[in-house]
């Protein structure tokens, strides 16, 4: 079968490790691969990209919604799937797309993400199906939303497929609480900017909602004890980021203190 009129479109840091599971995902049926690295990258992640016939871009960090946006305009093919270095398509996924692909009537696609999780894939709770919208269109889609959460803003009707994408977001326990210390600050940032409050609503109720909406009305509970962390974590990772917002509103500089303290 010849190359589908795609361009997958990914921007990635020091990768190395990981982004060559997701490279050979897509590899031989889609047009191009283009990668835009960023610009200190050492760790072998541009000869990787290379090797998977990809053309890779140097370049600055600008944030997550201007570096995707570039890689896109990269593009060349009637369609763009953007996809992330701890990504893969899925062999169901990949096929799904080869056979909607040519009679599409539509501006983009979506479809389920499906993350690894301490030896188990999370088909329950708030993580899943953690649906994705970044297979669209050339010129129906443009990126927006809130660095780091980067989303696209499509213009036309979105279809949804079934296929995963599969996700291998977090090596380690380790991995993930250390992303809670970023997400938080990049939390207490934008809501400080915006003048926003936490009270004590925001510290109790939130945080216990968070785990009784995943755990028990989402069905986390079917996915054994790495459920019921990941309910927890969520919990956990809610309380932190009001905690640290309520800190800010009660003294301007407890945020400046906690940020160099993490």
């Amino acid at each position: 079968m010849s190359p589908l009129p795609l361009s997958v479109c990914m921007v990635s840091g020091a990768e190395a490790a990981r982004i060559g599971r997701a490279l050979e995902s897509v590899a031989g049926w889609t047009r191009e691969i283009i990668v835009v690295l960023n610009e200190e990258v050492l760790d072998g992640t541009e000869e990787i990209a290379v090797q998977h016939g990809a053309k890779v871009f140097r370049e600055p960090w600008k944030g997550m919604i201007a570096q995707k946006s570039s890689a896109a305009q990269k593009a060349s093919s009637d369609w763009i799937l953007d996809l992330d270095a701890d990504e893969e398509v899925s062999p169901e996924l990949r096929q799904e797309i080869q056979t909607v692909l040519a009679q599409a009537d539509c501006a983009a696609f979506s479809y389920p993400r499906l993350t690894s999780y301490c030896g188990r894939w999370i088909r329950h709770g708030d993580w899943y199906p953690d649906r994705q919208n970044r297979l669209w269109r050339r010129g129906r889609g443009q990126w927006g939303g809130t660095d780091p959460h980067a989303k696209l803003k499509v213009d036309g009707s979105v279809r949804k497929l079934t296929g995963d994408l599969r996700h291998y977001s977090h090596q380690s326990i380790n991995h993930h609480i250390q992303k809670t210390i970023a997400f938080s600050d990049e939390f207490l940032r934008q809501h400080s900017a915006a003048n926003r409050e936490a009270g004590l609503a925001h510290l109790t109720f939130r945080p216990f909602w968070r785990f009784f909406r995943g755990y028990v009305l989402r069905r986390g509970f079917l996915d054994g004890w790495q459920g019921y962390y990941i309910a927890k974590h969520i919990a956990f990772e809610t309380l932190v980021r009001y905690a640290k917002l309520r800190a800010a509103n009660i003294s301007p500089n407890s945020s400046q203190t906690m940020s160099s303290k993490d």
